[in-house]
């Protein structure tokens, strides 16, 4: 299902943290500490929208964006997860799993395009990027 001759988009690498594989996506921890912020992107060569995956692909990585949503939102205990595959800027297919609540940066508008990301101290970088795996770790059945 996954292409061996994925490679992930400079943008998202720059911007982001491995987390884990799933059966399709990566996951990857947004390096923003306004939002806990997760993304995934089927290691699919190519894809940039959702209907470029076979029908069996996108339902796996909808199974797997659900489990990363209801992991996120009882990780944080966030009021609201928000779910948006944009591709504007970065046209590789990847799909923002975000956790909002009320008075966060950019409520209650969206996340995309509200200020400037602010990076995570290297410490709690790590530490954050230890918990999410871990709470990540087992992918969907």
């Amino acid at each position: 299902m996954t292409d061996p001759n994925f490679d992930l988009h400079a943008q998202l690498e720059a911007d982001t943290v491995p987390l884990v594989d799933w059966p399709l996506a990566r996951l990857l921890l947004m390096n923003d500490r306004r939002f806990p912020w997760i993304i995934l992107v089927p290691r699919v060569s190519g894809a940039s929208e959702i209907f470029d995956l076979p029908a069996s692909a996108r339902t796996v990585l909808w199974r797997e964006v659900d489990a990363a949503a209801s992991k996120l939102k009882a990780e944080t205990r966030a009021l609201k997860i928000n779910i948006g595959a944009l591709g504007n800027i970065v046209r590789q297919l990847h799909i923002h799993v975000v956790a909002r609540n009320e008075g966060d940066g950019a409520w209650p508008g969206p996340v995309w395009g509200s200020g400037t990301r602010i990076p995570y101290e290297a410490g709690r970088l790590k530490a954050l990027t230890t918990q999410f795996a871990a709470m990540l770790g087992s992918a969907p059945s």
